[in-house]
C-alpha cells in the first residue's frame, strides 16, 4: 500500500492507495475483471490507449464506469480534469449527469481534495490505483465502495484519460 499526499492540500489526511496487484487477494471479482481488461490491453507497457479500449467488451461493467479527460494543470499544478463519460449507476448515485463537467463541479466523493488527488496521482504517476474506502459524502450520505482508476494514454507516456470502475463494497471485502 503506498500512501501518497499533494503539496497542494493542507491539513488534510491523505488517501490510501493499493497501487500493487496485490489489490486482486481481497477486491470485489467485478474490480478485478476490470483489472485484466486494462492488463491485457496494455500489455508491456505502462497503459494503453483509449482507442483499445473497447466498451462492448465489458458491456455488463458499463454503468459504473467513468471516463475521464486530462486537459492540463491548473496554475497550482494540479490536473485539470472533466467527465467525458458517465455510467448509468455514477448518474444515479449522484441525482444528475455530471458528464462534460469538470471534477471539481461534478464530483462525487469523500471531499473535492481526496477526489482530486485520486485523479491527479494517477495522472501524475501514470500506473493504476484501487481505492477501497469508506466515506461520508459532503451531503451526509455514507458510503462503502471500491473503485479503480487506470490510466490511458494516447502517445505511451502522457496520461491523457482515466477510466475509473466504481462499484457498493461488500463488508467482506475490507482491508
Amino acid at each position: 500500500m503506498v500512501e501518497s499526499s499533494s503539496d497542494n492540500q493542507k491539513n488534510k489526511a491523505s488517501p490510501r492507495y493499493i497501487t500493487s496487484r496485490a489489490l486482486l487477494a481481497n477486491c470485489p471479482p467485478k474490480i478485478a475483471e476490470i483489472f485484466h481488461y486494462w492488463n491485457r490491453k496494455r500489455g508491456d507497457r505502462r497503459m494503453p490507449s483509449r482507442s483499445e479500449i473497447a466498451p462492448e467488451d465489458f458491456v455488463s461493467h458499463l454503468p459504473g464506469i467513468l471516463l475521464v479527460d486530462v486537459e492540463g494543470l491548473d496554475r497550482n499544478g494540479v490536473g485539470i480534469f472533466r467527465y467525458r463519460v458517465v455510467g448509468t449507476e455514477e448518474v444515479a448515485l449522484r441525482g444528475y449527469d455530471p458528464t462534460g463537467k469538470d471534477v471539481r463541479e461534478g464530483f462525487f466523493g469523500p471531499s473535492l481534495e481526496d477526489v482530486l488527488e485520486c485523479y491527479d496521482y494517477v495522472r501524475r504517476e501514470g500506473i493504476f490505483i484501487y481505492d477501497p474506502l469508506e466515506y461520508e459524502t459532503p451531503d451526509g450520505r455514507w458510503r462503502n465502495e471500491s473503485t479503480i482508476f487506470l490510466p490511458l494514454s494516447e502517445d505511451g507516456d502522457t496520461v491523457s484519460q482515466i477510466m475509473v470502475y466504481s462499484i457498493k463494497r461488500d463488508s467482506k471485502f475490507t482491508f
